[in-house]
């Protein structure tokens, strides 16, 4: 059997690509994954509620989301973008809620919803679906006008890691990061140029006495900046104390922006933050000093948001003590204080996963993509969908989004080019 399409990897762009696809009426259509099964990473995304996509209609403000592929999203999200994907799913029975954050869930807060609807569409299509499949190199058939059944340009021949020889006349290639040497390979096999995959989207490794024993410790909003590399980048937003250092929307964008450029120096550098953004910390200070002069330092944290046990932290960064008064506080002390709620200095010593999420930077050059069709260049006939190219995105549903967006219009076009060789 030669297949009309198929799709390596059954992950959120390949069974969106496929589902596309058949329902476009391009004909047969091949699911292959390597794992024992489909969807894994949908299955523990967003904490196992998977963030389907972010309230954000107006596509350049969407793409905003992306360190790397910003305006080449811009057209493809025109064609396919978060009001598109929220009301597929609720077509298709799965409800959705739109969270304070812009982030959209389902209702039941469970993944395998999502699970649930996108193999049933699946298999309502007609799309086969088979796991266990790895794919473990890819040949180009050049076919000459008139030969066999009168095609003509690329056919494509799948080697399987267990031997098996599949053929397709079109091929998505859906395998994920190219972290993955699978998709790398079979990429650049098409002769493709690969950007350097890093990760992005991880949590920052911290060894320090202010923070130490406080896991679960939140701040709702610091100003966070990392210096030690050639871009001072900077984030605001939640901060949580983690058992390994921190972590938090404010630091998943630091990481994000920064990916190369904290890959190059092997995630050592120094993380600044100021705790109390906006807020004129050296006058709550003196406020504090000329209010609560009889009251102990330890008594409370005057600052909201701020916890107790974080606040006597900071006290003892300073060289407070705990037991001191705010009327005995001289003035530099106050600025020592002041200093550690604005500007402290943290050594980051590495990284760790976001969770068990795991999102790279990196992939297929876009150059050599036509963002209109997800269609390579290079070689007609074989498209791309997901994080197998060199797109990435911000932790709030935007992952997902380039998933739906590039593996609608991948399988948008490989099914206009089914029909027009039926035709």
């Amino acid at each position: 059997m030669i297949w009309d399409l198929i799709t390596i990897g059954g992950g959120a762009a390949g069974f969106f690509g496929a589902i596309t696809h058949a329902q476009e009426g391009g004909g047969s259509t091949l699911i292959l994954e390597r794992s024992n099964e489909v969807l894994g990473k949908v299955k523990i995304s967003g904490g196992g509620r998977c963030n389907v996509t972010h309230d954000c209609p107006d596509p350049k403000a969407f793409s905003a989301h992306y360190p790397r592929g910003e305006k080449a999203l811009i057209g493809p999200l025109h064609g396919w973008g978060a009001e598109d994907t929220v009301r597929w799913f609720s077509e298709r029975g799965v409800r959705l809620k739109t969270e304070e954050d812009g982030r959209i869930f389902p209702r039941t807060d469970r993944s395998q919803t999502v699970i649930d609807c996108l193999t049933r569409e699946a298999k309502k299509a007609g799309v086969r679906v088979r796991t266990r499949a790895g794919v473990n190199a890819m040949n180009v058939i050049e076919m000459r006008e008139g030969v066999k059944d009168g095609e003509h340009g690329p056919r494509f021949e799948l080697i399987l890691d267990d031997g098996e020889r599949l053929q397709a006349r079109r091929l998505l290639l859906a395998t994920g990061g190219t972290r993955l040497a699978a998709g790398a390979r079979l990429a650049a096999s098409a002769g493709h140029r690969l950007e350097r995959a890093v990760p992005s989207l991880f949590t920052f490794k911290i060894n320090d006495r202010r923070i130490k024993g406080l896991p679960g410790v939140s701040v709702p909003e610091v100003a966070c900046a990392i210096e030690g590399t050639r871009t001072r980048w900077k984030a605001t937003g939640p901060l949580l104390i983690t058992h390994w250092g921190v972590s938090g929307p404010g630091i998943l964008r630091l990481s994000a922006w920064g990916a190369r450029e904290l890959a190059a120096i092997d995630y050592r550098f120094t993380l600044v933050v100021d705790w109390l953004p906006g807020m004129d910390v050296a006058a709550r200070i003196r406020q504090c000093r000329q209010t609560w002069g009889g009251r102990q330092l330890k008594t409370q944290s005057p600052f909201e948001g701020l916890s107790k046990r974080l606040w006597e932290r900071f006290l003892e960064a300073a060289d407070l003590e705990a037991g001191q008064v705010w009327s005995r506080v001289s003035r530099e002390e106050a600025k020592r204080l002041e200093r550690q709620l604005t500007e402290a200095q943290f050594e980051v010593q590495g990284k760790s996963l976001n969770k068990d999420e795991f999102v790279t930077c990196g992939g297929v050059a876009l150059p050599e993509i036509d963002l209109k069709t997800m269609e390579s260049r290079l070689c007609p006939g074989l498209y791309f969908a997901g994080e197998v190219i060199d797109v990435d995105g911000l932790t709030g549903g935007f992952n997902f989004q380039n998933a739906w967006t590039t593996g609608y219009h991948a399988g948008v076009a490989a099914a206009m080019a089914g029909r027009r060789r039926k035709a």
